[in-house]
């Protein structure tokens, strides 16, 4: 039946992809029409307001500015809202203000689409914090993705020297993408029960006599967006395994086709530019493919149960249920596991730091990869710069000028894509390296051996891969995790995006050329399998030593 449960999510999902992808395309292709009977009435004035008369189309130089200096205003406000939130309205329980370092983390965490959370949600917020920061920079950080997504979608696809209007995009993105999704979804929620108040903690007397305070609060405005946004970051420090915040199966379900579907979709909207939707069903497929290995990778493990504990002769029959929620069981656990680090999401409904070892190499992998379906956009994006390369490995064995969508692949391009290769993993791994030998990183290590390597490890794979999520007996509320995971998702976020924005541009100016009876296809089942191979062999080969060093090594110790 577990398998049963996860066909039944995946087959919804397959069925979500061709109509969402062309929504997506409808609305960003910026053409007359479409989705602009609908929402162009709500957009002219926002337009107005910001004087964006014209509309004009943007170089890539141009494009990574103007979203880079939207970020840095919103991070400035947002830092304020959290240094000062004592003294602002909507606090009735009377939450301090953030410390410093706290509050740099928080604000960059968010704006990054990261989430990543050293503070407990219903205790470190006011609820004006929540909407005013946290709810806004969910929505701004999950339609900057999205923008560049598309834009650097229409740089590998489209002739023409520019790539869109960041401006245009990005209100688009809000008014046509994610304000209605996110609405319809918190209204959904809050149908099945999600909270969605203003309403201080709710004091209540227990069976035993006691008194205890049961916090409350826009809970279903923010589980929308969150899982929408791909952003993950939870309004009770438990997450979504928090009973408000995901009381029940279907709610669950709900969440996970909510962070996964647009991601999914994206790969569809890609064909579309593209003109050829093989190309767009041979991206999502190798995704897909992907996930599924490592899907089944964490379900059997989770499925066996504990090793150490099933030598005791301890009944294993429902797996290992440590740190699992019984109304999800394994099956969907395994599956929520699964999606919200493919789609970088950083959501849990289950603590992943009690995951059997080879259970935890599925979350740790998928981030590390970064190019399984991933967030608002950086997942295609990713994918797109393994096919580019492929593309160049294939042209070097058969001894051609490689070419990609009629684009010829040169110097400038692989040396590009070389600097997202190489940055992603150097600011994983080296920030690890560091915590492990300094006093102030092995003071947050709560395990000690394999594990708490494993606990550093993917704090800052979580952090680069823009994720949240997290093996969280660490204790990382420290000024040193605070500033190095800091720096790890501002280097995650803007540099691969900005290099593959450049890629994009470089490709853009380029002129098309022929297709002939020697040009190697890109919309076909080879070039799938070699695109698989290129991902794998990547990452194995970036990140398997130090695999070997955390959940491999703890395995073969429990075993």
């Amino acid at each position: 039946m577990g398998i049963v449960q996860i066909a039944v999510v995946i087959l919804v999902l397959l069925l979500l992809v061709k109509p969402l992808g062309t929504y997506l395309y409808l609305v960003f292709r910026n053409e007359p029409g479409g989705t602009d009977k609908w929402f162009s009435w709500a957009e002219r004035p926002i337009f107005a307001l910001i004087g964006l008369k014209e509309r004009k189309g943007m170089s890539w130089k141009g494009y990574a500015i103007s979203f880079l200096l939207t970020n840095i205003i919103l991070v400035g406000a947002g830092y304020a809202i959290l240094r000062f939130q004592h003294v602002l309205p909507w606090n009735p329980n009377g939450i301090e203000n953030m410390e410093p370092t706290l509050s740099l983390n928080t604000i960059i965490s968010f704006m990054t689409n990261t989430n990543l959370q050293h503070y407990s949600g219903e205790s470190g917020l006011s609820y004006f914090s929540q909407m005013a920061v946290i709810i806004m920079m969910m929505f701004t950080s999950a339609a900057t993705g999205l923008c560049v997504a598309i834009a650097f979608i229409r740089a590998v696809t489209m002739k023409g020297a520019t790539v869109g209007n960041f401006f245009e995009d990005f209100v688009k993105a809000m008014t046509r993408v994610f304000i209605p999704a996110a609405f319809l979804i918190a209204m959904l929620l809050v149908a099945l029960q999600v909270p969605q108040t203003l309403k201080p903690t709710i004091s209540v007397t227990t069976l035993s006599g006691s008194e205890q305070q049961i916090a409350v609060g826009p809970v279903a405005a923010l589980e929308s967006i969150k899982h929408l946004g791909t952003n993950g970051g939870g309004h009770m420090g438990a997450n979504s395994a928090h009973p408000f915040e995901n009381p029940s199966p279907l709610t669950n379900v709900i969440e996970i086709l909510c962070m996964w579907s647009f991601g999914a979709a994206l790969p569809y909207t890609f064909g579309l530019f593209a003109k050829s939707r093989k190309q767009g069903w041979i991206v999502f497929s190798v995704m897909m493919t992907l996930f599924i290995g490592f899907l089944t990778l964490n379900y059997a493990a989770e499925s066996s149960g504990n090793p150490a504990l099933n030598r005791l002769g301890i009944d294993a029959s429902q797996g290992s249920m440590e740190g699992k929620e019984v109304r999800f069981g394994i099956p969907q656990s395994s599956l929520f596991t699964t999606v919200t680090t493919a789609a970088t999401t950083g959501s849990v409904n289950n603590m992943h730091d009690t995951l059997t070892p080879l259970g935890g190499i599925t979350p740790l992998a998928l981030m590390m990869l970064n190019s399984v379906f991933g967030g608002k956009g950086v997942g295609l994006m990713n994918m797109l710069m393994y096919a580019i390369l492929a593309v160049f490995l294939a042209g070097l064995m058969v001894g051609r000028t490689p070419e990609f969508l009629g684009r010829k692949i040169e110097a400038k391009e692989m040396k590009l894509i070389a600097v997202v290769i190489l940055v992603h993993p150097f600011i994983i791994l080296a920030p690890t390296a560091l915590a492990l030998m300094t006093g102030a990183g092995q003071s947050g290590i709560t395990n000690a051996g394999f594990h708490g390597i494993s606990q550093v490890l993917y704090e800052y794979t979580s952090s680069a891969a823009n994720n949240g999520s997290g093996f969280e007996g660490l204790a990382d509320n420290t000024p040193f995790w605070n500033v190095t995971t800091g720096l790890v998702m501002l280097l995650g976020r803007y540099i691969s995006m900005i290099a593959l924005l450049a890629v994009g541009g470089s490709l853009l100016r380029k002129q098309r050329v022929p297709e002939t009876p020697g040009t190697f296809r890109t919309d076909n089942g080879l070039f799938a399998g070699i695109l698989i191979a290129v991902v794998l062999i990547i990452g194995a080969l970036t990140f398997l030593p130090v695999l070997v060093l955390g959940p491999v090594a703890e395995h073969l110790t429990i075993r």
